[in-house]
């Protein structure tokens, strides 16, 4: 959201000023350029010793900042604690398509606008970047729109994903934002989305979602139930439009969100929705056709035991690398958080089969790990650079309590040696999932080489032999850089 709570830390208007363009997103540049709240780009790589993540901007400089402090304690929502959350997938599947009850949620009123006829045609223009954008949401849609239904609100907010990051929990802003719903560091704090090393809980689905509804639900009480105001707030921050509406009173003006003055971005963010929302509620309308999503759930909870190499916890489950991370884009690193919370998501039907490999993997093969000589002027920083790994990991594997080492000895350094490095341009999840139909004279050679693949990666991806019939879905992670 590049989200700006008044007491806290965002300011879309100022950050707007600054962005060199419009937002890069891994799955179709030119639609996400379109969507796009915030810049967004793959995440970064970072020193091994310490995350950026802990010099963030501290929330008590917000008022300095240019946005509004409130009282301590005035009107504080609760947090993303993994307690408060429901069960994975607590909401029954409906028959049909997800996008019917995704229909039957709509609130927000039909707005004849200039502006939002300017992003229909918008996204008539791209109408393949279209489907593969909704095509993206399959993953998490049951869910956010079970949230978003159990909470009350409209549910075109389960759409806001689409404008935010493209559903895509991994992008993140230069200026800090992340996640489906780009929170930034501190408003994704002090909504309970921790970050650290390990692990970021704004890149969650689960805890993001449930934040993001507490955040809109209070904005939308700020702004005495006024959806579009909520939503422009969401994006360029409370205080941002609270002067803009005092300014249009003082002038005698209306102050619905088409008449305030307000920075560009917001002024594109609440009609791009709101686009988005009319072309779901009648895609023929505009020539435009959505994906064939069903209205299920896509993941499930599984209980992991303790810490888990990810690359393991794949093997165990039956499925790829990607879309394990693609389910779990909060964890940062090649294993699971040591602290917990000891839970991943797995898709549907996979839950058994990794229960039963978990129950018969023993315990030395749950970190995949190197055995490495100390030598003569080694220090654990420069280990953990030669590895890519962090000193607190070599630290934690080895149960060292400080960073003493003697040449000579061994420590066991912590590595998965397959897909998953620590930096984050190598990362699995630097590839765009994307669903591709197959067609009549279909190969999978034929279809490798358009999306510039290997064979071997679509049969690992899809769990398909030799061959494949026309009408199959087929999953394909495409290298957006290729």
């Amino acid at each position: 959201m590049c989200t700006a709570n008044d007491s806290l830390d965002c300011g879309q208007s100022r950050r707007e000023q600054q962005r060199p363009g419009l937002a890069r997103i891994l799955l179709v540049t030119a639609l996400i350029a379109f969507l796009s709240a915030c810049t967004t780009v793959p995440e970064q790589p970072e020193s091994a010793a310490a995350s950026p993540i802990a010099q963030a901007a501290n929330p008590s400089n917000d008022a300095v900042n240019g946005v509004d402090a409130e009282p301590a304690g005035a009107n504080t929502p609760p947090t993303a604690d993994e307690d408060m959350l429901p069960q994975a997938n607590p909401v029954l599947p409906v028959p049909g398509p997800i996008w019917d009850r995704l229909r039957r949620g709509f609130a927000l009123e039909h707005v004849e606008h200039p502006r939002v006829q300017h992003e229909i045609r918008r996204l008539q223009r791209s109408p393949y970047a279209f489907r593969m954008l909704m095509a993206q949401s399959e993953p998490y849609l049951h869910h956010i729109l079970a949230a978003v239904e159990a909470a009350g609100l409209p549910t075109e907010m389960a759409l806001l994903p689409a404008v935010e990051s493209g559903f895509q929990p991994h992008v993140y802003s230069p200026h800090g934002a992340a996640g489906l719903w780009q929170f930034m560091p501190a408003t994704g704090r002090s909504l309970g989305l921790s970050q650290d090393w390990w692990f970021d809980k704004r890149r969650t689905v689960r805890q993001s979602t449930h934040a993001a509804i507490i955040y809109l639900e209070k904005l939308n009480r700020r702004f005495d139930g006024d959806w579009l105001h909520a939503l422009a707030a969401y994006n360029a921050g409370a205080a941002t439009v609270n002067r803009a509406i005092r300014k249009a009173r003082k002038r005698g003006m209306p102050t619905d969100f088409w008449s305030l003055d307000l920075p560009g971005e917001t002024d594109r963010y609440v009609p791009r929705l709101l686009a988005l929302a009319r072309i779901v509620d009648g895609p023929e309308n505009f020539g435009l056709t959505l994906p064939d999503i069903a209205d299920e759930p896509y993941f499930a909870l599984a209980d992991t035991g303790g810490q888990i190499d990810l690359n393991v916890a794949a093997e165990l489950a039956g499925i790829s690398v990607e879309e394990l991370f693609e389910l779990n884009a909060g964890h940062r690193r090649w294993t699971s958080h040591p602290d917990g919370p000891h839970v991943l998501l797995l898709p549907v039907g996979t839950i058994e089969q990794f229960e039963a490999g978990l129950a018969s993997l023993p315990d030395e093969q749950r970190l995949k790990l190197s055995r490495y000589q100390i030598q003569p002027g080694d220090s654990l920083s420069v280990i953990a650079s030669r590895f890519d790994v962090s000193v607190k990991a070599i630290q934690q594997t080895n149960g060292l309590q400080n960073s003493r080492i003697r040449a000579g000895r061994h420590l066991l350094i912590p590595t998965s040696g397959t897909a998953v490095a620590i930096d984050g341009r190598r990362l699995p999840t630097a590839r765009q999932r994307t669903q591709y139909r197959v067609r009549k004279g279909d190969s999978l050679y034929t279809i490798a080489r358009r999306f510039q693949v290997s064979v071997a990666d679509l049969k690992r991806w899809n769990r398909v032999g030799k061959y494949i019939r026309p009408g199959d879905r087929l999953t394909v992670f495409i290298d957006p850089d290729a």
